[in-house]
């Protein structure tokens, strides 16, 4: 087998994200996955990111937002509840931030060398709603 370049791939040639049978695979958590050597799975893919979404646990609510959203599939979602993120394909859009439904939102963007730990200890506090005086 022969590699070429992206610029060398001839028009409509189909590159296959997995190695055999891809039957199922919507069915297969992506860790479980036979992915082809070039699919973009494989490869980290983030290391120009500068700023990281830190995920809180204590104030999601699992709306499933930010998995739906995302556009690099980043967020870990098991049975409708968020996990994690995927680092190594998050490029620190912060799309999952915009779309956090909760007071503080669950998900904030932090410096990308700053430690999960550090970055919880940052979280703003709830605020509270002002009442109007009609």
């Amino acid at each position: 087998m022969k590699y070429v370049g992206w610029d060398e791939v001839t028009t409509g040639v189909v590159l296959d994200s997995f190695k055999g049978e891809s039957e199922n695979a919507a069915f297969v958590r992506p860790e479980d996955r036979s992915y082809s050597e070039f699919n973009s799975y494989t490869k980290s893919v983030a290391d120009w990111r500068v700023l990281k979404p830190v995920y809180n646990r204590e104030i999601c609510i699992d709306c499933q937002n930010c998995w739906i959203f995302c556009p690099d599939t980043s967020i870990i979602s098991r049975d409708k509840k968020m996990i994690g993120i995927d680092y190594e394909h998050c490029k620190g859009c912060g799309i999952c931030v915009e779309v956090c439904p909760t007071n503080p939102k669950s998900l904030l963007m932090f410096s990308d060398f700053i430690d999960t730990e550090d970055a919880i200890l940052e979280w703003p506090k709830k605020e509270k709603k002002k009442k109007s005086k009609d």
